[in-house]
């Protein structure tokens, strides 16, 4: 298994279409449940290890961020992108997760990767990714 060690720089840039769950539409009234807007924000891990989070944009299902984020890393294997709903009252919900492995990120060698993370069948978010 290949591991990743150095610095990391990572931008979140946007996601679309991000689609409310169940479990956010609880305390939705009114007859269009479907036009709920999320109050989204990503969590970034390296493994198990906590790096970052996006702030909270306000209702909205296609938000952009354009928070940069940097850290070493030593032995990393995984990113992890969770995007949640800023929920007012208690614990906040989750929304869609992706997980990218360092491995497919360093087949290339290239030292700069940029694309669309599929989250969902309808959601995307868009990351850029630089090694130092």
């Amino acid at each position: 298994m290949v591991v990743f060690n150095g610095l990391l720089k990572i931008k979140i840039c946007e996601a679309v279409s991000l689609k409310p769950t169940a479990w956010s539409l609880r305390h939705a009234v009114g007859p269009r449940p479907q036009t709920f807007l999320l109050d989204p924000y990503i969590a970034l891990n390296v493994d198990d290890s906590r790096i970052g989070q996006t702030a909270t944009k306000q209702k909205t299902n296609s938000p952009a961020w354009h928070d940069e984020f940097v850290t070493d890393v030593c032995n990393g294997r995984k990113i992890e992108l969770a995007v949640f709903h800023d929920a007012p009252i208690g614990y906040d919900d989750f929304v869609a997760n992706c997980t990218i492995q360092f491995e497919e990120l360093l087949q290339n060698g290239s030292r700069h990767f940029e694309d669309w993370m599929p989250h969902k069948a309808t959601s995307l978010s868009h990351m850029l990714l630089e090694e130092r």
